[in-house]
C-alpha cells in the first residue's frame, strides 16, 4: 500500500502539471452528466439524494450519479482515478487527504455566480473566520465546506453506573484518568475484549493523537519550518502511552477492534466512550431513537495530560466540496451550481444529519445553539486549530499511524518507533 501511494502520488504531481490547462478544454455540447463521490452516511445519502432529484427536476439537461464510498477507500479510489485523469466531477473528503489536489492543481477555483454568490469575497464573507484558509489560494477559493467538525467524548452513562462509577464526577478529565477508568470499564474473555472503556479512532492520527503530543510540548514542524518531528520527550512519551494502551501493555483497546464510534450508538455494553463529532447525534436517531431520547448518555471535553504544558483540544476539520480542474467548463459550472444548491440547506443538514456548515449565519443561529451538547462542541474548538494539512498530510498520517501501530500491535520500543518516524518524515519532506 505504501508503494502505491508514493507511485500514485508521483503520478498526481506529473499530471498536475497540466492540470489548468485540461481543465480549460472546450465546453461540453448537450445535456452534462455529473460524477460525484462522496463517504458514506446514511442520514446524509437521503437527505442528498432529495436535493438531487430536485436539482436535476429544476435543471433538466443536467444528470447526476452519485457513488458512495466508505471514508478510507474512497481515499486511496480517488488518488488512484485522478492519477489516471479519470477523476469524477466533483468530491468531498477530510481536508488533510484532499489539500494535495489543490497543491497538485488538479481542481478548479469556485465559480461564484454558479454557487450561489456575486463573487469571491461574498463567499469569504458569508463564513466564520479562518475556515476557508485551507482551499483559499492567491485570493481565490477552492473549496466549499460540508461541514466543520471537532471531536469530544460521548459517554455512556449505564456503563460508567455499571462499573460503579458516577459519570457526572468520574467522567476522564485526563488522559491518566482515562486510562484508569478504562481499566475499571473493560472486560474480556481470556485477552480478547468484550467491553471497552474508550478506545481511538485509528485511521486520524492527525486529527485525535498529534494533539495528544502537542499538550505534552511537541509538533509536527518547528516554527521555522526547518524540523519536522520536534519534541523527542513528547512524542516518546504518548508512544509509551499508546503502547501501555495497546494489546502488550494494559490491553484497554487496538486498531484490530471494529470502530469504537460505529458501535456506541447500539448500546450493546461493548464500548463507554467514543471520541466523534456533532454529526453523532443524527447517526444516534437513526441507529437507536430510544438510546438519543433518553438521559442515559452526554458529551465531555477532550482530556488532557495532568501535566500538559499546553492545553490543546483535538484538530478540527473541514469535509470540502472540489470540483476537477479537467472537466469541462459546462461540468465545473453545473458541479458548483450543485453544491451550492446543496449547501444552501443549512439548516436541514443541521437537522437532519447534525452536520454543522462553517457559515455565520448558522453558527449564530438558535437552531445550533438547541442542539444537545453543541457549547461543548464549540468550547473545545476555542481550545483547538485546525487539523495539519499539506501537500503530503495524506502520507504523513500513514507514517503516524505505523509509529503507534509499530509499538501496541509489534511491541516496537517508542524510542525506535521514534527513530523510524523522524528519518521517514524527513525523507518525506525533502521531496
Amino acid at each position: 500500500m505504501k508503494r502505491f501511494i508514493v507511485i500514485t502520488l508521483i503520478l498526481l504531481s506529473l499530471v498536475g502539471m497540466t492540470g489548468f490547462a485540461a481543465g480549460k478544454q472546450e465546453a461540453a455540447k448537450g445535456p452534462v452528466k455529473l460524477l460525484f463521490w462522496t463517504h458514506e452516511d446514511k442520514n446524509r445519502e437521503v437527505l442528498e439524494g432529495r436535493f438531487i432529484k430536485e436539482f436535476e427536476a429544476a435543471n433538466p439537461g443536467i444528470t447526476v450519479e452519485r457513488v458512495l464510498y466508505p471514508s478510507v477507500k474512497i481515499q486511496e479510489a480517488t488518488l488512484a482515478a485522478f492519477a489516471a485523469n479519470q477523476g469524477p466531477d466533483f468530491f468531498n473528503m477530510a481536508i488533510e487527504d484532499e489539500y494535495q489536489y489543490i497543491a497538485n492543481e488538479r481542481v478548479a477555483p469556485v465559480i461564484p455566480e454558479a454557487a450561489g454568490y456575486a463573487n469571491m469575497q461574498a463567499i469569504i464573507d458569508a463564513y466564520i473566520p479562518k475556515v476557508l484558509d485551507p482551499v483559499t489560494v492567491k485570493g481565490k477559493v477552492y473549496g466549499l465546506p460540508l461541514e466543520l467538525t471537532n471531536w469530544c467524548i460521548y459517554l455512556n452513562k449505564k456503563i460508567f453506573r455499571d462499573a460503579g462509577l458516577d459519570p457526572d464526577k468520574d467522567y476522564p478529565k485526563t488522559w491518566e484518568d482515562m486510562m484508569r477508568v478504562s481499566e475499571k470499564i473493560t472486560k474480556r474473555n481470556g485477552e480478547i475484549i468484550t467491553r471497552r472503556g474508550f478506545d481511538f479512532r485509528y485511521p486520524y492520527y492527525l486529527v485525535e493523537m498529534v494533539p495528544m503530543v502537542e499538550q505534552l510540548g511537541g509538533k509536527i514542524i518547528s516554527d521555522d519550518g526547518k524540523q519536522v518531528i520536534v519534541g523527542d520527550d513528547a512524542w516518546i512519551r504518548f508512544l509509551q502511552f499508546m503502547k501501555e494502551w495497546g494489546p502488550h501493555g494494559k490491553n484497554l483497546g487496538s486498531p484490530t477492534y471494529k470502530a469504537s464510534r460505529s458501535v456506541w450508538n447500539f448500546d450493546k455494553d461493548e464500548v463507554a466512550m467514543t471520541s466523534t463529532g456533532l454529526y453523532q447525534q443524527g447517526r444516534m436517531r437513526t441507529d437507536n431513537m430510544a438510546f438519543f431520547n433518553s438521559s442515559d448518555w452526554m458529551v465531555v471535553p477532550m482530556p488532557q495530560f495532568k501535566d500538559a504544558k499546553k492545553v490543546v483540544a483535538q484538530s478540527y476539520y473541514g469535509h470540502y466540496y472540489l470540483v476537477n480542474a479537467q472537466k469541462p467548463r459546462d461540468n465545473q459550472f453545473a458541479a458548483w451550481k450543485l453544491i451550492g444548491y446543496m449547501l444552501g440547506h443549512a439548516e436541514d443538514y443541521l437537522k437532519e444529519v447534525s452536520l454543522p456548515q462553517p457559515t455565520k449565519k448558522l453558527m449564530a443561529s438558535d437552531a445550533f445553539k438547541k442542539m444537545p451538547f453543541s457549547q461543548v462542541f464549540a468550547d473545545d474548538m476555542a481550545r483547538a486549530h485546525v487539523v495539519y494539512y499539506g501537500a503530503n498530510s495524506a502520507q504523513l498520517q500513514k507514517l503516524i499511524q505505523a509509529a503507534v501501530e509499530g509499538v501496541m500491535l509489534n511491541n516496537v520500543p517508542p524510542e525506535k518507533a521514534l527513530e523510524t518516524l523522524k528519518k521517514d518524515a524527513k525523507d518525506l519532506f525533502a521531496n
